[in-house]
């Protein structure tokens, strides 16, 4: 007999017929089988909210307890109900990076919350204190501490009509990651945290019908946009003291090493360190997020981009940013020497070249399979990363669901 079971109440040993509701999804598999424990946390952890079981081959729901205080039968006695098997995804221990997405995920919506706020306060004239943002540059520094790749990928998911506060918490977060990387001392570290949270600052006084355009920018328009950075520059400096950085960042993070930037046109060592990092952290979250005139490109993609730009970034910068995001950073579409394809979950621990990743799709039949924990650097692994894939070209518009539900 074929029954449907919220997920919560399949426990090991039920026979799976097949997932309930539409009948698909990214865990789907063709043929029937006998559940086990880890095959319950793994569909939980994948999204799915109900399978259809089939009796006949495995257990069954079991009878519900009779009412406290007796039945209707002889011998009832009213016994306490029997409790639930455990919900599958609490079976195994959360990992690091399980643990921090999720206060990441809480913490990147309280960082949108409080940039909306220092933008509505720019916008009606009232003077901003860089000094008050540090509270939240140490919450995010904490978490990237922690695990940078679980902020750092969380904040890189965004809708385009909260995008321009939403990117001011993600390149903060990049920031902070790369000036890690790169040794700075921790009151630099902070800095540059701060210089990234702050340095669209100048946004909020540009004209609305402008700045959420749906669409790309008239020349006109970009020459008003262009006007942000010394907008930012101006508002931080009526509002108070900061270290030199953050004004660098908001002046200059549109410069480029070949001199092609805006709005003072510097060239190579003219442009200070910090403004190298912002200039690398604000493309890269930029064109990793969706816009409304452009969807965004893949992480380890636009990594690829990014480098074959030739006097855009500063070299070593760049070099040290690859290296704090992972050359396959945590969400990134790969094809395995398998001809399986794979999101990346976490870095690997001895090499960027053999991250963990979660296993989902055959690409040379075409076929979604039950989804599979792989770690590509672990001893007697066989598989390994042949290449990128794009997210568009196999049409998995929703590839995140896959490597947040861990």
């Amino acid at each position: 007999m074929l029954k449907p079971v919220p997920i919560e109440r399949v426990v090991p040993g039920m026979w799976f017929h097949r997932l309930g509701g539409s009948g698909y999804h990214h865990a789907f598999v063709k043929n029937g089988f006998l559940l086990e424990a880890r095959d319950i946390e793994l569909l939980a952890q994948g999204g799915v909210d109900e399978l259809i079981i089939d009796t006949g081959r495995g257990l069954d729901l079991p009878e519900p307890p009779p009412p406290a205080g007796g039945g209707d039968g002889p011998g009832e006695t009213g016994a306490a109900a029997v409790p639930l098997p455990a919900a599958p995804a609490v079976l195994a221990k959360a990992s690091a990076i399980e643990v921090e997405i999720q206060h990441a995920r809480r913490l990147v919506q309280q960082g949108k919350e409080q940039v909306i706020a220092l933008f509505g306060d720019a916008r009606l004239g009232r003077a901003i204190d860089p000094e008050s943002a540090m509270p939240l540059v140490d919450a995010i520094n904490a978490s990237v501490g922690r695990h940078s790749d679980a902020f750092i990928s969380v904040a890189r998911l965004k809708s385009h009509d909260e995008y321009t506060y939403m990117h001011s918490v993600a390149v903060c977060a990049l920031m902070l990651a790369l000036a890690r990387r790169l040794g700075l001392p921790e009151a630099e570290v902070r800095d540059a945290g701060a210089a990234g949270l702050l340095h669209d600052l100048g946004k909020a006084a540009m004209p609305l019908a402008v700045l959420n355009k749906p669409g790309a920018l008239t020349d006109e328009e970009f020459r008003v946009m262009k006007a942000h950075p010394q907008r930012g520059w101006e508002m931080l400096k009526v509002g108070g003291s900061a270290p030199e950085g953050v004004f660098d960042v908001a002046l200059h993070h549109h410069e480029k090493i070949d001199g092609s930037g805006y709005p003072h046109g510097l060239a190579g060592e003219a442009i200070g360190r910090m403004a190298k990092m912002g200039a690398v952290c604000d493309v890269y979250d930029a064109i990793t997020s969706n816009r409304p005139y452009k969807k965004a490109w893949g992480p380890a993609e636009s990594l690829q981009r990014m480098a074959a730009w030739k006097g855009h970034f500063d070299p070593e910068v760049f070099k040290a940013f690859v290296r704090s995001i992972g050359i396959y950073p945590v969400g990134a579409l790969v094809r395995l020497e398998s001809d399986r394809l794979a999101v990346v979950l976490d870095q690997g621990e001895s090499s960027l070249l053999t991250p963990k990743v979660r296993v989902f799709f055959h690409a040379r039949k075409r076929e979604l399979l039950f989804i599979k924990d792989l770690d590509l650097g672990a001893p007697g692994c066989a598989d390994r990363i042949v290449g990128l894939e794009s997210p568009e070209k196999w049409n998995f518009p929703h590839l995140e669901k896959l490597w947040l539900a861990q």
